[in-house]
């Protein structure tokens, strides 16, 4: 079992930043995807961001690209996502969830392919 833990949301301005953390807790994690999705009310979740945690690759959607900047930090078992110049638009409850790599295929935007997923953490960005 994986454990997952979010926090660092709030309440933000335009323009403003966030810095998410994930806590990543009990099996080890080293041949994982892990990933950032969010959900705004009323729609799907939605893929943000991946990194590998042994390889530290990373993939980002492309409405985030250059805005958002995902890391670990292996030891303190925990991934980070770094958000710049916040828009009302990213409002959403941010997950953390952890992907047992397959062989094959190294990342998914897919979250149905993700094995466990923390609470989320609420970002809301005034205008």
């Amino acid at each position: 079992q994986v454990q997952l833990v979010e926090s660092g949301g709030g309440l933000v301005q335009a323009g403003g930043s966030l810095r998410l953390s994930c806590a990543v807790s009990g099996r080890t994690v080293n041949n994982y995807l892990m990933g950032w999705f969010r959900q705004a009310p009323g729609k799907e979740r939605e893929f943000v961001a991946a990194i590998g945690w042994s390889s530290g690759s990373t993939w980002y959607a492309d409405s985030v690209k250059g805005r958002f900047t995902i890391s670990r930090d292996n030891a303190k078992n925990t991934v980070f996502l770094q958000i710049h110049s916040l828009k009302p638009e990213d409002t959403a409850l941010y997950y953390c969830g952890a992907r047992r790599i397959r062989f094959g295929s190294p990342w998914s935007r897919d979250p149905k392919e993700y094995d466990y997923w923390g609470q989320g953490t609420q970002v809301t960005v005034s205008s």
